[in-house]
């Protein structure tokens, strides 16, 4: 093969591996035009249009649009231009593309109806500034009557930002997010949480059984959640039993229902479930390494207090 050697399109076709139709349209476009006609009107292509066609074919197949190829062809780009923006560009579709699969997992997952995959995919689909201002209105609507500034930086420091490739786990925990802070009693639950932190006083349940008491309660819960033993289950209730009995010994009361419900109304005043749920669900949108030893043991203790198994 040399400079003088000329092609029809069936041998084009055979050394480029392109059909012959797809390459009388490139000719017809005048993308690879040919070089000369036979005698009988046949196209012929020297070298230059075979490399031009090779090269055309392997953008084609990198997902660039006829226009650009012939526009590099022409060397008005450089291949180098085209492919630094079709790279950016793909990274972009690549980003939608996860996060199409991560809440088609989610939805998989859950088992969700139309109207709650409607929901994820809007939501997923808020801008990073939309985002913002969703949480931003919350603590705004939340802590604007609290005087407690350094807890009010704590929750903006740490406010949930979904990643632009987020996991199918990120997906679900940003969607129980925003369901949670447009939840009014929610608002408040935290709010009143936040004000007895700020306070930095003892619960009054907590400074009448005093020190031992709440050692040997926060020791016990915490064994219990580092063996990942859940608070509703039955390993929980034998726990829960040895707490109560004592607890009851000490307010002199009956450790019955009403007195694990008193409990637990108790411990909520500054140890919310719901709130504990919440920076849980900020771990995981953020992608934070969760620290067992910082993770409070009150919410697992109310949790287990209102389950009607520990009777």
């Amino acid at each position: 093969m040399d400079a003088t050697t000329l092609y029809s399109i069936g041998e084009l076709s055979r050394r480029t591996g392109l059909p012959v139709r797809t390459i009388r349209f490139y000719s017809d476009s005048g993308v690879v035009a040919p070089t000369t006609r036979s005698p009988a009107g046949y196209r012929l292509y020297d070298l230059d249009a075979l490399l031009r066609l090779e090269l055309l074919r392997t953008l084609r197949e990198l997902g660039m649009d006829l226009a650009t190829i012939q526009r590099v062809l022409d060397r008005e780009l450089s291949v180098a231009e085209v492919a630094a923006a079709h790279a950016d560009a793909m990274d972009v579709q690549i980003r939608v593309l996860q996060l199409r699969r991560s809440v088609l997992r989610v939805v998989a997952t859950r088992g969700s109806d139309p109207e709650e995959t409607k929901l994820m995919h809007r939501l997923t689909q808020l801008s990073g500034e939309e985002r913002r201002r969703l949480i931003d209105d919350f603590i705004d609507g939340t802590f604007g009557t609290v005087d407690a500034p350094a807890v009010v930086a704590m929750v903006r420091a740490a406010a949930p930002d979904l990643p632009d490739d987020p996991s199918s786990e990120q997906v679900a925990a940003w969607v129980e997010l925003v369901e949670l802070v447009s939840d009014e009693d929610f608002q408040a639950r935290m709010r009143r949480t936040a004000m007895y932190q700020a306070a930095g006083r003892m619960l009054d349940i907590e400074s009448k059984a005093g020190e031992q008491l709440m050692t040997f309660t926060r020791q016990k819960v915490a064994e219990a959640m580092e063996s990942g033993i859940d608070p509703l289950n039955d390993r929980a209730a034998l726990i829960i039993s040895d707490v109560v009995h004592r607890f009851a010994e000490v307010f002199a009361r009956v450790p019955d229902k009403e007195f694990r419900d008193w409990m637990a109304q108790q411990f909520e005043e500054a140890h919310d479930p719901r709130v504990d749920r919440y920076w849980r669900l900020v771990w995981i949108v953020n992608g934070w390494d969760v620290v067992p030893n910082l993770i409070p043991v009150y919410p697992w203790l109310i949790q287990a207090l209102r389950n009607d198994h520990a009777a």
